[in-house]
């Protein structure tokens, strides 16, 4: 099939790879523009490589784009970990339409941060998803869907890498060979049991030690690496990674129990957890160096 490949990242580079493997024909790359003094994109560079047609637009809105996919007279739009938003006439311009990817079992946890919130909620099974796009956000027909285990120690940046990226990148290709051989479900989603978490910022990071010791370190770990949970010292935003629950439980929430060699262990309520590496500013230090560096002590109230 002619397929027009719209993502970005390592995710977007394996599928691009997987697709042409499996004789398909990628007749352009669509992928956000380029970070001033970042480095290029992998789905860019792949696609260079290959003398794959790039396009780069900030917005996918309007007639220019619309008329780009027009003229490439794809067969399938294939959205591999999109961020941005791609309307309507875009998603049906290709002959049989457009099949996006999302980490999350939908229709529950709709969103653009799916796998923080599964794990500050506290869930334990995940999966991923390949529907039909449509108008909405995440709403579309069912077309493919792959379980598996949150680890009771995952953070967002280990079940996407270790987990869901693997699994992912095989469901976008499953999923593509089903729509070649005319034989891809399009099951609706069920309204009734559907989730929408919003983008996950700093609003719902700041830790409460007060909260059970659990709710706290699944907290920290949704939010590694981004935006990284924190707690406020002396005005500054501390912020938490590489944590794991700790055996004590005689520490009270919030006061620092002791500074060990591979962390900090800090008391929430019925337990307490230990913080491998804080962030000053930009830098991730061990946890016991910061500690040093700030005057944190046994004892200290945070």
């Amino acid at each position: 099939m002619r397929i027009i490949l719209i993502g970005q990242a390592a995710f977007a580079e394996q599928v691009l790879d997987g697709l042409r493997a499996r004789g398909h024909e990628v007749v352009a790359t669509y992928c956000p523009p380029d970070t001033p003094g970042g480095k290029l994109d992998p789905l860019k560079a792949r696609a260079q490589m290959l003398g794959i047609p790039i396009r780069q637009h900030r917005s996918l809105k309007g007639e220019e784009v619309r008329r780009e996919f027009a003229d490439l007279k794809a067969d399938l739009g294939v959205m591999a970990y999109v961020t941005q938003i791609v309307p309507l006439p875009i998603i049906e311009t290709p002959r049989l339409g457009s099949i996006c990817f999302h980490p999350s079992l939908l229709p529950k946890y709709r969103g653009g941060s799916a796998i923080p919130w599964q794990i500050i909620k506290g869930e334990t099974r995940t999966g991923v998803t390949v529907f039909w796009a449509d108008a909405g956000i995440d709403t579309g027909p069912i077309l493919l869907q792959k379980e598996a285990a949150i680890g009771p120690d995952d953070t967002a940046g280990s079940l996407y890498y270790q987990t869901l990226f693997p699994i992912g990148v095989e469901a976008v290709l499953e999923s593509v060979d089903l729509v070649a051989a005319g034989r891809a479900p399009r099951i609706p989603q069920d309204g009734t049991v559907a989730s929408y978490d919003p983008l996950l910022r700093d609003e719902h990071a700041q830790i409460e030690w007060t909260r059970p010791v659990q709710q706290v370190y699944n907290l920290i770990r949704g939010c590694d690496p981004q935006p990284g949970a924190y707690f406020v010292r002396d005005g500054a935003k501390l912020r938490c990674y590489d944590a794991r629950r700790a055996a004590r439980t005689d520490v009270a929430p919030g006061v620092v129990g002791e500074i060990v060699d591979d962390g900090i262990v800090v008391g929430a309520t019925e337990g307490a957890i230990r913080i491998g590496r804080l962030r000053i500013g930009d830098k991730k230090v061990p946890a016991s160096d910061a500690a040093r560096a700030l005057g944190l002590q046994p004892g200290t109230v945070l």
